[in-house]
Parts: C-alpha cells; sequence; structure tokens
C-alpha cells in the first residue's frame, strides 16, 4: 500500500487499507466499522462508497483504526476537509496543508532500476548520515559507521546517491536528503533486498557483542501456528513496520543512524512436507 501522502481522496485511501488488511487475514467491513467504534456493520462501506460522510468524531475513530498518529493523521484529517467540505476557501486551505505535509514527510519509492541501492548495507546508511553531519568529511563519516568503511568507499557512495537523486548536495560536504524514506516496491523484494537483508542480518549478529545493552533491543518468540496464523503475524509485523517509518519521519533532529530488523521464519518444516 502506497504511503498516505501519495492520496488525495480519503475514501480511496480507506478501501485500500481495507483490501490490504483482507488480503493478509479474515478482515470485513464489520470489523473494520468496529475497530473505529462504529454500532452500524457497513458503516465503513458506506462511507468508501460515498453514501455518507465523516464527522470529526469520525475522523478521529478511523484514523485511530487505522493507526494514524502525527503528521499521517492531520493528513487524513485534511483530505476530509478537501473532500466533503463546500466552503472553497477551506477545500483550498486543506489542499495547501496537504501539500506541506506530503512535502515534510516526501516517500521515494525505487523502481526496478534502481536495485544497486539495496546492493550494500552502506548506501542507506550514508543517506542517513552524510545529512545529519554537515560539514564531516569522508574520513570522518568513515569513523561514524560501525563497522567502518573506507574513506574512498564514502566518496563512491555520495557520488552514487547525489546521481540517483537521494542525496543533493549544497556547500562541500553539506548534503540534503530529497525525500525522507525511501522504499522498494513490493515485488522487487525477493531478488533485490537479498543482500541487504544478509548484510543487516550479520551486523544484527556482530551487535549483540560489540553494542552495549542499553544502545541495542533485541527480542524474540518461538510458536507453533498455522500458516493462517503466520499471514496474520506478517501483516501485522508489516503494519508496525510502516508505523516505525511513519515515527522516524517525524524526527528532525536525528543522532544516530538504527536498523530495524523483522525476521519471521520457521525453524521446523510443515508435517505434509516431512511425509513427501
Amino acid at each position: 500500500m502506497k504511503a498516505i501522502y501519495e492520496y488525495l481522496d480519503y475514501r480511496r485511501y480507506m478501501q485500500e487499507f481495507y483490501e490490504e488488511r483482507k488480503r493478509c487475514s479474515a478482515f470485513s467491513w464489520r470489523e473494520f466499522s468496529h475497530l473505529a467504534g462504529f454500532s452500524s456493520s457497513n458503516y465503513m462501506k458506506l462511507v468508501c462508497d460515498g453514501k455518507t460522510r465523516l464527522s470529526k468524531v469520525g475522523v478521529e475513530r478511523v484514523a485511530m483504526a487505522m493507526e494514524l498518529e502525527g503528521s499521517a493523521k492531520e493528513y487524513f484529517a485534511q483530505m476530509v476537509v478537501f473532500a466533503d467540505s463546500g466552503d472553497e476557501a477551506k477545500k483550498n486551505a486543506a489542499l495547501k496543508r496537504m501539500r506541506e505535509l506530503a512535502k515534510e514527510n516526501k516517500v521515494r519509492t525505487l523502481s526496478a532500476d534502481a536495485y544497486a541501492y539495496f546492493s550494500e548495507w552502506y548506501n542507506p546508511v550514508l543517506r542517513e548520515l552524510a545529512p545529519m553531519n554537515p560539514g564531516a568529511k569522508p574520513m570522518e563519516l568513515s569513523k561514524l559507521c560501525y563497522p567502518e568503511i573506507s574513506a574512498t568507499e564514502i566518496r563512491k557512495t555520495l557520488d552514487f546517491l547525489i546521481q540517483m537523486g537521494l542525496l543533493k548536495k549544497h556547500d562541500e560536504y553539506h548534503y540534503e536528503q530529497t525525500e525522507k524514506v525511501v522504499m522498494g516496491v513490493a515485488g522487487m523484494v525477493p531478488p533485490a533486498m537479498r543482500p541487504m537483508h544478509r548484510q543487516m542480518a550479520k551486523l544484527a549478529m556482530d551487535a549483540i557483542d560489540n553494542v552495549p545493552v542499553e544502545d541495542r533491543s533485541f527480542a524474540g518468540a518461538t510458536m507453533g501456528i498455522s500458516r493462517d496464523t503466520y499471514r496474520r503475524i506478517a501483516c501485522e509485523a508489516e503494519k508496525f513496520r510502516q508505523k516505525v517509518v511513519a515515527i522516524a519521519s517525524e524526527d528532525k533532529h536525528g543522532e544516530q543512524v538504527y536498523r530495524l530488523n523483522l525476521q519471521l521464519f520457521p525453524l521446523t518444516r510443515r508435517q505434509e512436507e516431512n511425509h513427501g
């Protein structure tokens, strides 16, 4: 599902949210309405079909049901005003605010020709680190990386990020992100992201021994589940990842570059595989 800032129609956003959840679980309009606190089991469908509108209270409830917070929640509320207000001045003001929020929370989706970005773990790291340290030379950035990479590789990576349009260079050693968030399109994930996943998993292993406990968070659960439950958990994990990205995009005072790995994988074979 696209980032909320790519939508102008709140009904379309709600519809696609519903369809995304339904793909992952037995989600229904009844459950969607219930999550938003509406007694009518098909109220959310009526809203999406344009047969009714959301009140101010309704906006709050629906935003809560879709787990929208901060600027994403405000953007959703402005979409409702833009779509439903009969006052032209209010509509224009809402659209203006939507554009401001979209600009502040830019999301870049990389297409198939940008697989190279995900080939090395330090590409996204330098994209975050360089703007965070204005004036820092490649050797200084090198020493901030864990593990360290050469100043030569830093220079090559920064040039690559500028060429890709992911960083903009102002004065010497002063960089700015062109977008707040970079994502891969869903279809490219299996082949393109494997190098990144391998490298980040290795870095996570190293962090267990080399990063102080107070600076890292590791947790896990081993459980016996069905395929349907796996799909539900995977869907919840993706929702959580998107929520974390939204929270991080609102941080204007970054101090370090962190990586969040969400891993859910089998430790045993299915019974039918064992008997086959």
